[in-house]
């Protein structure tokens, strides 16, 4: 047992290296050339596999009733030359320069960001799949030094791809703390009296147990996550969305919106709802920028409310003690 235990450890750690390897050198080609490879991964997964097409298609179609077939498949095929894109972004994030990055993703609004730092108050910053949220984690960059940044993320359960994504993310200075260690570490830096600005990618798919609060999202009963709201109010932390648009091929603007400095003063999910209504508006402004492959509307009120009850505030089975 002890045998194949290390067997396995040496496995992953030369995967992890042969991986890094190969994402190195391919992240060093120019921009350019990692744009003819999304064009050519458009054809191929898209008009040849078509990946998760039917997803795709079924999402948009209940996401803009109003739109015809042709305004809709214009939307699709925008998606997988983004898709594409996307991947490609990612894989130059591990070696492009900061002078770089901070040319094709310029960050508005950080002034106020650095005010409300310097006074001392933490910052949640709510975004959603929605353009480059890979190249976010640059926000270090922009703001002040006195400011600890981060992003809330959910580990990969392939730990050598979750490991090469660590590394990635963390280039630019930004720490990635993982979901489940998220108020631990809020609390540990209120403790050293560390302001804080961190990113809360929140328009994921909760698990049933987490399902606390609906939203009317993209002509959707969507549940959604709260968790973001529930620290923000328990900290105090001034809760802002981040606005970004993409300006042309490979080139991003994102503008912190203050949504409030006070959260413990609003109702309750009341900052989850503006939210979803900032990032639905984001989304009709150019829809295929957003993450349309994923099943996000898989649970559904109806199923909830048959196998699931809340007592004292917690989800449980129906029929548990």
């Amino acid at each position: 047992m002890g045998y194949n235990k290390e067997r396995y450890r040496t496995l992953k750690i030369a995967a992890y290296y042969i991986l890094l390897t190969v994402w190195y050198l391919l992240s060093l080609f120019p921009l350019w050339i990692h744009y003819l490879l999304s064009d050519l991964l458009y054809l191929i997964g898209y008009k040849i596999f078509g990946y998760r097409k039917a997803v795709v298609k079924s999402n948009l179609a209940s996401a803009f009733p109003e739109k015809s077939k042709d305004e809709l498949l214009q939307i699709e095929r925008g998606y997988y030359h983004f898709l594409g894109d996307y991947l490609a972004e990612s894989v130059k994030l591990m070696t492009i320069s900061k002078k770089s990055l901070k040319k094709r993703l310029v960050f508005k609004g950080t002034e106020v960001i650095n005010e409300i730092v310097e006074s001392g108050q933490s910052c949640a910053v709510y975004l959603g799949h929605y353009c480059n949220w890979e190249w976010i984690t640059s926000l270090p960059l922009w703001v002040t030094p006195k400011a600890h940044c981060g992003q809330i993320y959910h580990p990969l359960e392939n730990q050598v791809a979750d490991l090469i994504f660590l590394r990635l993310r963390q280039r630019m200075g930004a720490e990635c703390i993982a979901m489940q260690d998220t108020l631990r570490k809020v609390l540990e830096y209120k403790n050293q009296n560390q302001p804080i600005v961190i990113g809360y990618i929140s328009d994921q798919k909760p698990f049933w147990n987490n399902i606390h609060h609906w939203v009317d999202f993209l002509h959707h009963d969507t549940p959604v996550l709260t968790g973001t709201e529930r620290i923000a109010r328990r900290m105090n932390h001034a809760v802002f969305y981040l606005d970004v648009r993409r300006l042309r091929r490979g080139y991003y603007e994102a503008e912190f919106k203050l949504i409030t400095r006070e959260p413990q003063q609003m109702p309750e999910f009341k900052l989850t709802d503006i939210y979803y209504q900032m990032l639905e508006a984001s989304i009709h402004r150019e829809p295929e920028l957003w993450l349309w492959s994923h099943k996000r509307w898989s649970r559904t009120r109806e199923e909830f409310n048959q196998r699931f009850e809340v007592v004292d505030g917690k989800v449980i089975a129906k029929g548990e003690e």
